[in-house]
């Protein structure tokens, strides 16, 4: 019988299907293990034993089982801090060579024992200041403008250290001076001429070369203070003959001085003056003579500006031409007050014309007052009335002192006051038209207040005097009547707050 073609075509289909190969086999990736899990432990985990299925077996495997789970987890390693050793010093051997280093024989050497006398150091000590003297003159030998901050730090120490240079020149100055020092190299035999500038021998020894006139020196005794310290030890006799003396005195060695800080006319007499002769090769100082003038100069500048602006902020010259102000500046000296000082008191002449630059000054006006002591007979008192005060950038004195009208106040300091003043003398000196300018500017001080003034000042400080008095008694009796004693008892609280000029107030008995 002959198959239909429908299951015919399945029959091949599934012929054709059995013959197709099956497909290849994929490879399973590779797991990556943890780095925090113990995969040996984790094994063991896995392959316990069953227990019995009792509740003592149980509990036990359980117990087993939580034993062993945390041992699957790496632990990591805990790294202590390094231990470093320290190094041991060596300690020589008291009987070694290494203990002492060699020194030369001394026992012979008074030096020595005179230094150890006096409780210095020997001549085998540290050599600290001998280094900051190499570091000094090393420093000399650069130009000042290739100098560090530090270095010209470092010099100017060591010339503050110089007794010649501290003596003349104040610190101030002697530190701007200090970044234009240079070092002079003089060999043997050389002439150094000191009239223009200050010398300071840093190594090497020298001679001084001097003229003397013995009748200058009669008639004029101020004729050696020309010479500066390191000379004066000279003999000056009647014995000498030769008016001119070369090479006398003794000999000037390491941190000598010679010459002068003032620029003066080369004349060939001051030149013998301050020359000294070199006897071997020497390294020199030198500080300019004009560096100095410049350094006076601009100082002198810079105070005028100051007294210019100073002047022309006080109230009665704001008007002023500048030409008039620096009229006065030519006259103007500084002077400071200490506090509680009395300027000028009232019914006085004052003596100077004076222009506040810092603190301030008290204005006190006289007035009769009544006191009743305790002899209960009423008698009249001089007392002071506090009526204003002056500030800073204002003046007084000037009708006092150009029309000699005595003050009708009286001035105290109420700090430490620096003031600009112009003395009487020098006042009258100026010329017409600046006194007229100023007279009429300048006006009487507190010249506006008058006698019914202070005494309705007097009136109010009186009143209020009384009602304080009145009331802190008031205050205290009450309290002591309710047995309130402040200090005592209960009462007595330690107020850290109070200052101590107010803890005087409270009531002790």
């Amino acid at each position: 019988m002959s198959m239909s073609s429908l299951p015919a075509a399945i029959l091949s289909h599934m012929i054709a299907v059995s013959n197709v190969p099956p497909p290849p086999l994929r490879s399973i990736p590779n797991l990556q293990k943890s780095r925090i899990i113990d995969y040996g432990q984790l094994n063991a985990l896995c392959h316990l034993r069953r227990m019995q299925p009792s509740r003592t077996n149980i509990l036990s495997a359980h117990n087993v089982f939580m034993k062993q789970y945390p041992k699957i987890f790496v632990q990591k390693k805990v790294r202590l801090p390094k231990l470093f050793k320290e190094e041991e010093e060596r300690i020589p051997a008291e009987d070694t060579e290494e203990s002492k280093p060699p020194q030369p024989d001394d026992s012979h050497n008074i030096a020595i024992h005179v230094k150890k006398a006096r409780g210095g150091r020997t001549l085998y000590g540290p050599k600290k200041f001998e280094e900051k003297v190499v570091q000094f003159m090393a420093i000399l030998k650069k130009l000042p403008i290739h100098r560090t901050p530090s270095e010209h730090n470092i010099v100017w120490k060591m010339l503050k250290t110089i007794p010649d240079l501290t003596s003349q020149l104040l610190d101030e100055h002697l530190k701007i001076l200090s970044r234009n020092v240079i070092s002079e190299t003089w060999i043997k035999g050389s002439t150094v001429i000191g009239n223009d500038g200050f010398y300071i021998i840093l190594k090497g020894l020298a001679r001084p070369q001097t003229q003397i006139y013995k009748n200058t020196i009669e008639e004029h005794e101020s004729t050696t203070s020309f010479i500066p310290q390191s000379f004066h030890s000279f003999v000056f006799s009647e014995d000498f003959r030769n008016p001119l003396l070369t090479g006398v005195g003794p000999t000037l060695g390491q941190w000598s001085t010679f010459g002068t800080l003032e620029v003066a006319a080369h004349v060939e007499s001051e030149t013998r003056g301050y020359s000294v002769v070199t006897e071997e090769d020497c390294e020199i100082l030198k500080i300019s003579a004009n560096n100095y003038a410049k350094l006076k100069t601009e100082k002198t500048r810079l105070e005028n500006q100051h007294k210019v602006k100073l002047i022309h902020k006080c109230p009665y010259y704001v008007e002023w031409p500048t030409l008039s102000i620096y009229e006065l500046v030519t006259f103007t000296k500084w002077k400071k007050f200490p506090p509680g000082h009395v300027i000028v008191e009232s019914g006085n002449i004052i003596s100077f014309v004076a222009y506040i630059n810092s603190g301030y000054c008290k204005i006190y006006r006289n007035i009769i007052g009544l006191s009743k002591p305790q002899s209960r007979k009423v008698k009249k008192i001089k007392k002071l009335v506090y009526m204003g005060r002056l500030n800073e950038k204002e003046s007084f004195g000037e009708i006092s002192v150009l029309l000699q009208v005595p003050f009708t106040c009286t001035i105290v300091t109420g700090k430490d006051v620096e003031m600009a003043i112009i003395e009487d003398k020098d006042l009258h000196a100026l010329d017409p038209v600046t006194k007229q300018l100023m007279l009429q500017t300048a006006k009487p001080t507190f010249g506006h207040l008058s006698d019914e003034d202070v005494k309705k000042e007097y009136l109010q400080k009186e009143l209020k005097r009384e009602w304080k008095n009145f009331k802190d008694t008031t205050v205290e009796n009450s309290l002591y009547h309710n047995g309130i004693i402040p200090g005592f008892g209960k009462w007595d609280h330690s107020y850290t707050s109070i200052r101590r000029h107010l803890k005087d107030t409270l009531v002790s008995y």
